[in-house]
């Protein structure tokens, strides 16, 4: 029996679990299964040689965490608050809680305003839309691009193409519009995203610089959790606003 109380050479490599996991969360990868083993979310016995077993209850678990960042943007320490109360025998370990949603820091979704849901705040991706994808996925004209461009909302980059993030901004302004919101008025949403990502840069940039290869995904991991903190607190801060404004 290994450490953990499992038979040695029984259970499932890392390979394996990711392609168990790879249908229900396309981005996951072995990188950030080895990141949440590092972090205390999952612990999978050995093999004489080192190799990793990973048992039915330790996917589940790994199911839970990647579930509870994506759908609920639970911060890794609430997610092991919750994994860590069901180990203490509060509930079996098959029988993992589900986060609560009260935890989930928008009321007011994509979903429910029909605009397309951000896939998590993923790092690095490749994907590019030319302008004309850009027009056609967001369903706004060329004069409504070029001011969206003009007050900074929407971006290209060096090479002129847009990353699939444009789409939603372009949607989500078109949305606000209805409301007698103009992108002029959006202004200030550019210039607060922008002192966030320099706020990020200061926190992710020496562990990008570690050689450790696993620095990467760790720093990943932090812009992930620290934007979604940073939304949930822009939310919060502005329903505390509107409360004010209407003794609600």
């Amino acid at each position: 029996m290994t450490a953990a109380g499992r038979p040695q050479n029984h259970g499932l490599s890392i390979g394996a679990v990711l392609a168990q996991l790879r249908g229900d969360f396309p981005d996951v990868t072995i990188s950030k299964i080895r990141f949440l083993e590092a972090e205390g979310l999952v612990t999978p016995g050995r093999t004489p040689s080192g190799y990793r077993q990973f048992a039915a209850a330790d996917v589940e678990r790994l199911r839970f965490v990647l579930a509870a960042q994506r759908d609920h943007y639970l911060p890794l320490k609430v997610i092991k608050e919750q994994l860590d109360a069901a180990d203490s025998g509060a509930e079996p370990a098959a029988a993992l809680p589900r986060p609560p949603r009260r935890l989930v820091p928008i009321d007011v979704t994509a979903e429910n305003v029909g605009l397309p849901v951000a896939e998590d705040f993923a790092v690095g991706k490749e994907q590019r839309l030319t302008q004309e994808e850009l027009l056609e996925q967001a369903g706004i004209d060329a004069a409504a691009l070029a001011e969206l461009q003009q007050y900074g909302l929407v971006r290209s980059g060096p090479a002129g193409f847009f990353d699939p993030d444009a789409v939603l901004v372009a949607r989500t302004v078109k949305a606000m519009t209805e409301f007698g919101i103009e992108p002029r008025h959006l202004r200030a949403f550019r210039a607060a995203a922008d002192r966030e990502v320099g706020l990020l840069e200061q926190i992710v940039t020496p562990v990008y610089r570690h050689r450790d290869p696993e620095a990467k995904s760790r720093a990943d991991e932090v812009v992930r959790e620290v934007a979604a903190l940073s939304v949930t607190l822009h939310t919060l801060l502005v329903k505390a606003g509107i409360r004010g404004v209407t003794g609600c």
